[in-house]
C-alpha cells in the first residue's frame, strides 16, 4: 500500500483533523485557510497567492477590516437571533458556539480587539439590550422586524381588549349587586305606632269595638239556641 493511499489510516486521520478546529494562529483569514501546524502556515505565508492577498489589502486595508467587521456582525446577531431570539444570554456562550464553525470570521481581522467591546458596540447601536454583571456580560437581542412588531401589537391589543371586557363585567356586576340591595331594603316593612290625633277618633274607635263585641255575643247565643 502506497505512502500517500486515501484509505490510510493516517491519510483518514488527517481528513478528520482538517475538518475540526484548528489553532486561531495557524489560520489566515485574507485567504480564509487553515493550517495544521506552524511549518504548515508558514509555507502558506511565504506562498504567491498568500502574497497577492497582502498586496490587494496594502492597497485598501479599511475596506477589507470593514468587511471582515461586518460578516462577523451580521453572522454574530444572525445566531443570537436564530439560536437564542430575546432571550437574556451570556455573550461568551453565543460567542462559543459561534466560533465552533469552522469558516467563521476571526475577531482579530475586524475592528474590535475584544469580545467585551464588540458587547459594548452592539449596546451603542442598538441591536441589543447589554447589561454588566458580577458574571461577565449579558446580550438580549432587540427583535426589529416589522411583522413580529405587528404581531406583538395585535397581542397587546387583544390583550387590552380582554381585560376591558372583564373590567365591565364586574362593573356591571356591582352595579346589580347595589340594585339587589337597594330594591330589598325598599321592599322590608316598617313598623310604627299607632298614634291618635284627637278624642273623637278615640271615642269612635271605643264604640265601634263595643259594637262588634255585642255583635259576637249575639251571634254565639243565637248559635247556643
Amino acid at each position: 500500500m502506497g505512502k500517500s493511499d486515501f484509505l490510510t489510516p493516517k491519510a483518514i486521520a488527517n481528513r478528520i483533523k482538517s475538518k475540526g478546529l484548528q489553532k486561531l494562529r495557524w489560520y489566515c483569514q485574507m485567504c480564509q485557510k487553515q493550517c495544521r501546524d506552524e511549518n504548515g502556515f508558514k509555507c502558506h505565508c511565504m506562498s504567491e497567492s498568500h502574497q497577492r492577498q497582502l498586496l490587494l489589502a496594502s492597497e485598501n486595508p479599511q475596506q477589507f477590516m470593514d468587511y471582515f467587521s461586518q460578516e462577523f456582525r451580521n453572522d454574530f446577531v444572525e445566531l443570537l437571533r436564530r439560536r437564542f431570539g430575546t432571550k437574556r444570554v451570556h455573550n461568551n456562550i453565543v460567542y462559543n458556539e459561534y466560533i465552533s464553525h469552522r469558516e467563521h470570521v476571526h475577531m482579530n481581522a475586524t475592528q474590535w480587539e475584544t469580545l467585551t467591546d464588540f458587547t459594548k458596540w452592539l449596546g451603542r447601536e442598538g441591536l441589543c439590550k447589554v447589561d454588566e454583571t458580577p458574571k461577565g456580560w449579558y446580550i438580549q437581542y432587540i427583535d426589529r422586524d416589522p411583522e413580529t412588531i405587528k404581531r406583538q401589537e395585535e397581542l397587546e391589543r387583544k390583550k387590552k381588549q380582554d381585560l376591558d371586557d372583564e373590567e365591565r363585567t364586574a362593573k356591571f356586576i356591582e352595579e346589580q349587586v347595589k340594585r339587589g340591595k337597594s330594591e330589598k331594603e325598599e321592599e322590608t316593612p316598617v313598623y310604627t305606632e299607632l298614634n291618635r290625633e284627637n278624642e273623637e277618633e278615640k271615642g269612635m274607635c271605643s264604640h265601634i269595638l263595643s259594637f262588634k263585641v255585642m255583635s259576637c255575643a249575639v251571634f254565639i247565643s243565637w248559635i247556643t239556641l
